[in-house]
């Protein structure tokens, strides 16, 4: 009976010690693995990706991006995310960025823009992403990630500071056409 005490105690102060601790936990372990891979998801993106048309280097000036021949599309058939860590993996699925029923059309990593095959990138649309380029451009995508996380778990998607300012871009540039 004693151990099973023990047990139960041990079992309560672990629960405890996660729950109190899993701000932490993300903030020191996991955005760290994200933001590496991000790095690295942006750098082949560089790579491969095919650069701005002069249209979209206008609008992307037009945007306040400081360096838009940097920017390159990188159409793909799903924008990446590192599902094989299963910890980052559900995290992305506790914050909305992947999961059952959610797709992700287009994403911004540094100066690559990952497009979904299929997704059409018409001008509302590529600003929007080209915002969050010039949100990096602005900071770092290490601050950049760092917030958009943080703001996700607090505000959801559609009320995310990061998102709120792109979704302005949407509207403007959608309002020309």
């Amino acid at each position: 009976m004693k151990l099973l005490k023990l047990m139960m105690l041990t079992l309560v102060v672990v629960i405890l010690v996660l729950t109190l601790s899993y701000e932490k936990i993300i903030s020191k372990i996991l955005l760290p693995q994200y933001i590496a891979w991000a790095y690295e998801t942006d750098r082949k993106g560089l790579e491969f990706g095919v650069p701005l048309e002069d249209q979209s280097l206008q609008l992307a000036t037009d945007i306040g991006i400081v360096h838009p021949e940097k920017v390159r599309i990188v159409y793909i058939d799903e924008v990446p995310f590192p599902y094989e860590n299963f910890a980052l993996k559900v995290l992305g699925e506790a914050l909305g960025f992947v999961g059952e029923g959610i797709i992700n059309d287009a994403q911004a990593f540094g100066y690559s823009i990952y497009v979904r095959n299929g997704y059409e990138l018409d001008k509302p649309k590529l600003a929007h992403e080209l915002v969050h380029v010039l949100q990096i451009e602005r900071s770092d995508l290490d601050a950049v990630i760092t917030q958009h996380f943080s703001d996700l778990a607090k505000y959801g998607y559609d009320n995310a500071p990061l998102e709120v300012e792109a979704f302005k871009a949407n509207k403007k540039y959608s309002s020309e056409d």
